[in-house]
C-alpha cells in the first residue's frame, strides 16, 4: 500500500518539476540520476548487469519506446492537471490487457476483465468530458497522456514477450540509460530553457521522481514481487489513482469536480474488478517491472 501511494504521487512530482525544468530536461535528469543509483545498487549487491549482443538488440527498441512514452507523458502533464495524469496513467492495465489478449499466448480476456475494462475507460471518458468544457490546453494534455499510455502498453507487452531472457534489473536500467543522452540532447535544442528556475520544490520533486519512484520504488516493488508474487501486489494498484488525485488536490490546489469524483470511482472500481481473483480460480502470477 505504501509503495502504491508513492507511485500515485509521482504525477504531482512531475507537475511540480515541470514548473522549473524543460520537458526533455526533466526526463533526462530524472532517469540519469535513477540509472546511476540503480547501477550502484546492482554493483553493491552483485546483481547481473552484463548483456549479450542479442540482449542489447532486444533492449534497443525498448529505449526508443521509453523515450516517446516519457516525452508524450511529460508534455501532456505540463498541459493538464496532476489528478488527470494520475487517473489516465492508471488505464495502463486495461490497455495492456487488450494487447496481451492478441499478442501473449494464454493471456485471454475474461468477462470479469471486460467489466473492469468498461469501467476504467468510462472513467477516462468522464475526464475528457470535463476537459471539453475547459480551454483547449487540458483536453490536449489529457489526449497526450492517453497516447503515452498506449505507447507504454506496447512497451509492457514487448517486455512480457522477452523478459524470460533477462533479469528485471536489466529490463529497467538499460532502456532508461540509453534514453538519457537523447533526452538531454533534445532538452538542449528543443526546451525553451533547460532550467527555468531551480528552487527547493523543483529540486525536491525531481529527486522524488529519481530516488523514490524510479530507484527505491523499482527495487522495493520487484523485491516484493519475488517474495509474494505479482498477483498479490497488483491487488493494491487501485490505490495509485486515489493517491495521485488526492495529493493533486491537497498539494496543488486542483479543483474537485463531479466529473473527477465519478472518474476516480470508475477507474478504481475497474482496477479492483480487473485485478480481483475469480472465485475458485487461483490467481496467475507474472513478473512486472515498475
Amino acid at each position: 500500500m505504501f509503495l502504491c501511494i508513492l507511485f500515485g504521487a509521482n504525477t504531482v512530482a512531475v507537475k511540480i518539476s515541470l514548473t522549473g525544468l524543460g520537458v526533455f530536461t526533466t526526463a533526462g535528469l530524472r532517469f540519469g540520476i535513477a540509472a546511476v543509483v540503480i547501477s550502484l545498487w546492482a554493483t553493491c549487491t552483485g546483481k547481473p548487469l552484463a548483456l549479450t549482443r542479442r540482449q542489447a538488440r532486444q533492449l534497443a527498441p525498448l529505449a526508443v519506446i521509453f523515450f516517446f512514452q516519457l516525452t508524450l507523458f511529460n508534455f501532456g502533464q505540463s498541459m493538464t492537471m496532476a489528478s488527470h495524469g494520475a487517473l489516465i496513467s492508471n488505464v495502463l492495465p486495461f490497455v495492456v490487457m487488450i494487447l496481451a489478449h492478441f499478442y501473449i499466448p494464454g493471456d485471454n480476456i475474461t468477462l470479469q476483465k471486460v467489466v473492469g475494462l468498461v469501467l476504467g475507460f468510462a472513467g477516462v471518458a468522464m475526464l475528457f468530458l470535463e476537459s471539453v468544457v475547459m480551454t483547449g490546453g487540458p483536453l490536449q494534455g489529457d489526449m497526450l497522456i492517453f497516447l503515452a499510455v498506449l505507447v507504454w502498453a506496447c512497451n509492457a507487452v514487448y517486455v512480457k514477450k522477452i523478459i524470460g531472457g533477462f533479469h528485471p534489473l536489466q529490463i529497467t536500467l538499460y532502456p532508461m540509460a540509453m534514453a538519457v543522452p537523447v533526452f538531454l540532447l533534445c532538452g538542449y535544442f528543443f526546451d525553451d530553457k533547460m532550467i527555468k528556475s531551480l528552487d527547493a520544490p523543483v529540486v525536491e520533486a525531481l529527486l522524488y521522481q529519481a530516488l523514490v519512484t524510479a530507484s527505491f520504488g523499482f527495487v522495493a516493488w520487484n523485491t516484493l514481487i519475488s517474495k509474494y508474487g505479482a498477483t498479490a501486489l497488483h491487488s493494491f494498484v487501485f490505490i495509485m489513482p486515489v493517491s495521485g488525485v488526492s495529493l493533486g488536490v491537497v498539494m496543488l490546489g486542483e479543483p474537485v469536480t463531479g466529473h473527477l469524483v465519478t472518474a476516480i470511482i470508475l477507474v478504481t472500481v475497474g482496477l479492483i474488478v480487473t485485478n480481483g481473483r475469480v472465485a475458485g480460480r487461483p490467481g496467475k502470477d507474472s513478473g512486472a517491472v515498475v
